[in-house]
């Protein structure tokens, strides 16, 4: 259903201002949250409207950049990444989409986000070990010139809440 294209933050490219969500649209995004394969005839069924009508909700959300794509949530000790660490950077002032596209392309980078505080960016990584992440951050990462310093961040344990259904604050 989507194209897995991420449309970025604002300011990035021209999007139009995204439409009120009603209490059905919810209902689609929670029903998807918790189960990203579910049939447009289950999720019309929970909803209580027609599969076409279903189907073109989910199909809006996707265009309007609500839906940014569907993916499996991955045990990635389980997996062979059994290091995984939050990455602190600092980076040269305006350089972040530089950056971003440098991190983007880096082998098991998970997450990134611009952020404000006492560092610009935060990169969360999966790797198989210690060994490939002290690669990563030592060769890799300080090796982008517009990254200033670095600080890594072992993760010990972690949980997902990435199945949370939304509030109806929206």
């Amino acid at each position: 259903m989507a194209d897995g294209r991420d449309q970025g933050p604002p300011g990035d490219e021209y999007q139009a201002p995204p439409r009120p969500l009603d209490a059905i649209d919810r209902d689609i995004l929670r029903i998807l949250q918790a189960d990203g394969r579910a049939s447009i005839r289950s999720v019309a069924d929970r909803v209580h409207v027609s599969r076409a009508n279903a189907y073109a909700r989910i199909n809006r959300l996707i265009e309007d950049g609500v839906i940014r794509g569907f993916s499996a949530r991955v045990n990635h000790e389980r997996a062979g990444q059994g290091a995984s660490a939050y990455i602190t950077l600092k980076i040269v002032q305006n350089s972040w989409r530089t950056v971003r596209e440098q991190l983007k392309a880096l082998p098991g980078a998970a997450h990134i986000a611009l952020v404000s505080g006492d560092f610009d960016v935060l990169l969360l990584v999966h790797t198989p070990d210690n060994r490939t992440l002290r690669e990563l951050v030592l060769t890799r990462l300080q090796a982008i010139p517009e990254v200033l310093s670095t600080r890594t961040l072992l993760v010990f344990e972690e949980t997902d809440l990435g199945r949370r259904p939304l509030t109806d604050d929206l």
